[in-house]
């Protein structure tokens, strides 16, 4: 592999004229090199930002190692971001998705190729500087509404009909991350054992709500653009979690990571970014979240749902998510720096999830 763990510059221009010479010099050979950077890696499927192509294009593939293929389906990613292209939820535009399990020509893996979209993905506090307070906070407004528009998409008229099923959906999401989290056990972890009990004998009735999940919702996962007074939300990411479901699961996982940083031990009011889980930070201008929670209710022309158990969901699959991640990182199959400090994380998670999961018998 060239420039980068996981992507093979060379076998991607040679990817791109075969299959894709509109993007790169027509075939003719006369063009440069294409060079590649990890924009995220490890953490879930790897993201690379190549640069030499007619146009910015972005890669992604599976993390390395200790691959749970549940978790890191290319082809779900790029069938979803295709299908969202003409609705009213931003997403990049795709390029094309290659099996290269056999030729290992790019990868050695499945991986998928989209344009790039310019903007910020604001992930530390210091990156707020860039936006006005007000701008901040209708930025926040507007990710609970694009969050609202996603749910909103018929799945049956953008292809995706037979995406999943959302009949049982919490169930089998409980039964999918307890596996996972079987996959990836190295150390006892209790109190996230007994999260999962909790959650297990909780579980809501959906109440015929169903729609397109995208699994991970959070600001993070977003590509902000606009000027300082104005930002908006210019693409969603990380559809690798996408499904058909109880929407409130997403709402739920966007709650968590906003409220994330008071529960992990992260910096505090003072805006600093050690041990920074999320950009969303007191004074900046953000939103409390039951301001978000009413915005997209006002989207949806519904009352503000009750996500006790969605929260305490979400706790529980970004423990297991972390776990796994704790698990790879012990294995010395991570890219870049600061997963010494994940497995830490579990056990705080897992204590928010048992504050707010739904007790026992209530349904």
């Amino acid at each position: 592999m060239t420039d980068v763990p996981g992507l093979d510059t060379a076998g991607l221009r040679a990817w791109l004229e075969r299959e894709h010479p509109e993007l790169t010099d027509g075939g003719t050979g006369s063009g440069g090199e294409l060079t590649a950077s990890v924009i995220a890696g490890g953490r879930s499927n790897l993201t690379y930002r190549v640069h030499g192509a007619r146009v910015p294009l972005v890669v992604r593939r599976p993390p390395l190692g200790h691959v749970l293929s549940t978790a890191h389906d290319m082809r779900r990613e790029h069938r979803v971001v295709t299908a969202l292209a003409d609705s009213p939820v931003p997403v990049p535009r795709t390029v094309d998705v290659v099996d290269d399990t056999d030729r290992g020509e790019v990868t050695g893996t499945v991986f998928f190729v989209m344009e790039h979209v310019a903007g910020t993905v604001l992930s530390r506090p210091a990156q707020n500087g860039a936006f006005t307070a007000d701008g901040l906070h209708a930025l926040g407004l507007e990710l609970a509404e694009v969050l609202a528009d996603l749910h909103a998409v018929d799945p049956a008229a953008v292809g995706l009909a037979d995406f999943g099923r959302p009949d049982g959906y919490l169930h089998r999401q409980l039964a999918t991350w307890r596996r996972q989290y079987d996959a990836s056990r190295s150390r006892p972890q209790p109190r996230l054992d007994a999260l999962q009990d909790r959650l297990a004998a909780g579980v809501p009735d959906s109440g015929g709500r169903a729609g397109i999940v995208h699994g991970d919702f959070r600001l993070d996962n977003a590509i902000v653009a606009g000027p300082p007074d104005a930002p908006r939300v210019a693409a969603v990411l990380d559809w690798e979690m996408a499904t058909l479901g109880d929407p409130l699961v997403d709402l739920g996982m966007l709650g968590l990571y906003w409220d994330i940083r008071g529960l992990t031990g992260a910096a505090g009011d003072d805006g600093s970014d050690d041990g920074a889980l999320s950009a969303v930070v007191p004074g900046a201008g953000y939103p409390e979240f039951a301001a978000l929670v009413d915005a997209y209710a006002a989207r949806s022309g519904t009352a503000p749902p009750d996500l006790a158990w969605y929260r305490a969901f979400a706790a529980y699959k970004l423990a297991v998510i972390l776990e796994g991640i704790h698990y790879r990182y012990r294995a010395g199959e991570t890219v870049g720096e600061g997963f010494d400090r994940i497995g830490a994380l579990v056990a705080p998670l897992a204590e928010d999830g048992l504050a707010h999961a739904t007790p026992a018998g209530r349904a």
